[in-house]
Formats: C-alpha cells, structure tokens, sequence
C-alpha cells in the first residue's frame, strides 16, 4: 500500500489550508460585492419611487393627472409605471390599469406583476412598485419596470463569475505553491534541530542576501546558536580547566598522604599528616567556591539586588581589611579618597573587587614598598586605583590575566581565579577595568558609558 512521504502530507496540508483561505476569501469578497450591487439598484429605485410619491402629495389634486402625463410623455424609454386610482381602485389616470395584489408583509416597495396599458403587445409585466395613500383619498401607484435592472444584475453576476473561477484557480496555485515554501522553511528548521540534537552545533539555516520575515527569523536562530555555541564551548573549557587544575593539586595530597602515612611514627607525625592534608583540601574547596562564585555573578538576576553605594566608605573599609597584613608584610598602605557621586551597584561584590586588587597589589608588589589606593572623580565618573611599585602585568599578557586559571607570575600562588572574580564583577554592573600603559595601577572605572578597556 502506497503511503506519502511525510513531507508530501505537510507540503499538502500547508497547501490545502492556504489555498482553502484564500478560496474563502474570494467567495466571501465575491458574495459581498453581489450583494452591494443588488442592494445599490434596489436603493437608487426606492429613492426614484419615493421622489414621485413625495411630489405628487405635493401637488393639487386637480393637477396630478396631468402631471402624471407629463411624466410618461417625459419617459422615452418605457421604464416607469405611474397611475392615479380613487378610493375604490378605479383608475384615474396613468399606465397601470389595475392595482396589483399586494403581498403580505408589504414594506415601503414590493415586486409584483403589472398590466400595463401603453406597452402595446404586452398585457403584463414584472415591476417594484410602492402605492401611496394620497390626502384626497387618491393613492398613487409609481413603479418601475425591472428588466434593465435583471439584466444589469445579471452582466454583473456574469462578470463575477468571469473574475472569480480565475481567482479561484490563483488562490489554488499560491495556496500549493506558499504552502510548499512553508512546509520547506519549517523541514529545514527541523532537520537543523535534529542535527543540533544530534550534536552538530556548527549547523546553521541559510540567510538570503535581502531576507524576508522568515529569513530574518533564521538570522536571529543563527545568533542565538552561535551563543549557544559559545556557551557548550566555555562549559567544555571550563570542565578542561577544572580537571586541569585539580589534578595536580588532588595527585600532590594523594602522594603527600601516602608518605606521611608510611614516615609517621607516632600521634604528632600522624597530625601533621592531617595538617598537611587539610590545608590542601581547603585549598581545592577554595578553587570550587571562586568556580562558583563566578558562575553566580553571570547570573543578571544579581543586578536586582543594586542599591546606592557610599564608594568613600567601602574604600575605606577595604584599606582598613588589609592594614594590619600590610603592617606584617612591611608594606606601607596609603588610602587616598575624594568625595564622589554615589552609584548604584552590589556594594559586598563591589568591596570583594577592590580587596583582591589590593591583595594583588600587596602579593606581586616588592617587598617592604607601597601600595596606593585612591578614589578620585573622572569627569564626575567615580574611578578606583590600585597601584603597587612594580612593573605590573607585562603588556603582552593584559588580555589574558583576567581569563580563569591563568597564572602569568609563577612564582605567586592561587588559582588564577582573583582577577577573573573582579572582571565578573566589573561587568555584571557595565563598568570598565583597565590597566594602565605603564606602571602597576588597575583602574575601576564606574559608569555605565564608558570607553573601550586600555590594553
């Protein structure tokens, strides 16, 4: 038994629905348009009726009768029934000899069957008429003859169908053919995501050089695969870099815990052992907590939590955090602050930037030397550095030290994860971090406009 594709089936559902609209469409501009033409002739009639009767309740009584020959002198083309009956129904005057029967349910005009007096060869004829009771007791009957009028209506219906089964046929063929398009665009959104699925990520819809709406669609699909794409990248890198960076640490506490295990001779050697190993387990927990740390604040949900900050005091709170290991370090803490707007942001991450900068600059500063901390205003622009006395990071290596895990000095400890936490924080409240073209000094500037990063 054959059985379509199911493609074909979509290609001729999406064409069947199409083509059925605009089918509907069509008959339903077709009925309207026949039923605005019926209704203008019957009008534009009515109103014609409604003339005479007006006139003649008008005009004297002695006078009707031959104004009403007047009028049927005037019609040269035999199209107007016009007579005068009295109160019994005994013609006076005109070209209707009888009133015809009057339906039930009479309105203001009716169709109804005549027998016309000046037509000659014709005792009867189809007409609207309206018989109007006049003041004398007199009713007027004013009609009009309906062949010109049928035969209008029926050109008109003519030209209907004329216009229509073409139109028919169109909406048919640009039902199928948009129909097909459709089922097109959408099979080839589908096969994408099953490739996507699949595990292909580098797929991606084709963009026309002037994109319709769904090309603009599948530019906006492209963009966000490429984020996407972006994103498994990172969470790949970062799972590399995890397992990277705990290996090594996870190897030394194995070897370190067998050798003290097999070198230990009594309780205190065993402690040590202990000491040794915790330390190093504190050190691991401390890389999965600024792990995240970092992956909470690439959360945006954190920005509901701004509120207006005093930069002077958390500065200072942050110098007053480090004094006392300056004083151990012999390292001599300057804090140099000037009165700046206030901003909004997270002052317990914004504080936790500003201490790590000022534990860098105290850990990779030489010994005994200066470290300088100062809040100034830049163009009414709260900016905060930290300088050290050295050289500070190498140009060549400015881009790189805000990446997780890099460590440019090997001779420092940690994780390389500190600069990383203060560039996640910098840019979760749209502030800029820069270096300096020469010298140690990192800067934070804070607004929300803001240059490109010195590099």
């Amino acid at each position: 038994m054959f059985r379509p594709d199911p493609r074909t089936r979509a290609t001729w559902r999406w064409g069947g629905a199409l083509a059925a609209i605009l089918i509907l469409q069509s008959l339903v501009l077709a009925g309207i348009f026949w039923v605005t033409a019926n209704g203008n002739h019957r009008r534009a009639i009515e109103h014609t009726l409604l003339d005479d009767c007006g006139f003649f309740a008008l005009t004297p009584p002695a006078e009707r009768a031959e104004e009403l020959r007047e009028r049927l002198a005037r019609d040269i083309h035999r199209e107007r029934f016009l007579a005068l009956f009295d109160a019994n129904g005994r013609r006076i005057a005109g070209n209707v000899a009888t009133i015809p029967d009057l339906p039930p349910g009479t309105s203001a005009s009716f169709v109804a069957p005549v027998a016309p007096t000046e037509l000659p060869g014709k005792t009867s004829d189809v007409a609207r008429l309206t018989l109007c009771p006049l003041s004398d007791g007199t009713r007027l009957l004013t009609g009009m003859d309906l062949d010109d009028t049928e035969e209008a209506l029926r050109l008109t219906w003519q030209s209907l169908l004329l216009g229509l089964l073409p139109g028919l046929c169109l909406a048919l063929g640009v039902g199928l053919v948009a129909g097909r398009r459709a089922a097109r665009q959408v099979d080839a959104v589908r096969l994408l995501t099953e490739r996507i699925v699949s595990g292909d990520l580098a797929q991606r819809l084709p963009v026309p050089a002037r994109p319709d709406s769904f090309g603009l669609l599948c530019a906006h699909i492209n963009s966000m695969l490429d984020q996407l794409q972006m994103l498994v990248a990172e969470v790949r890198g970062i799972g590399d870099d995890i397992a990277h960076q705990l290996r090594t640490p996870l190897t030394r506490l194995r070897a370190g815990l067998e050798r003290g295990l097999r070198e230990a001779e009594d309780r205190a050697g065993f402690e040590a052992v202990i000491d040794r190993g915790l330390a190093e387990i504190d050190s691991l927990l401390g890389i999965v907590a600024a792990l995240l740390r970092l992956r909470e604040l690439e959360d945006d949900e954190r920005r509901s939590r701004f509120a207006s900050i005093d930069l002077v005091r958390l500065v200072e709170d942050a110098c007053d955090l480090h004094r006392p290991a300056a004083e151990d370090r012999g390292i001599t803490l300057l804090c140099e602050c000037a009165r700046v707007p206030t901003i909004e942001g997270d002052a317990s991450l914004l504080f936790e930037a500003v201490a790590n900068l000022i534990d860098n600059a105290m850990k990779f500063g030489p010994p005994n030397g200066t470290v300088t901390v100062r809040l100034a205003s830049d163009a009414a622009v709260p900016t905060i550095t930290i300088a050290d006395e050295g050289d500070g990071v190498p140009a060549a290596e400015r881009s790189l030290v805000t990446q997780r895990f890099y460590r440019g000095r090997r001779d420092g400890v940690g994780a390389g994860l500190g600069l990383a936490l203060v560039k996640a924080i910098v840019d979760l409240h749209g502030f800029a971090l820069y270096f300096a073209a020469c010298g140690s000094a990192v800067t934070i500037r804070c607004a929300r406009e803001m240059p490109a990063p010195l590099r």
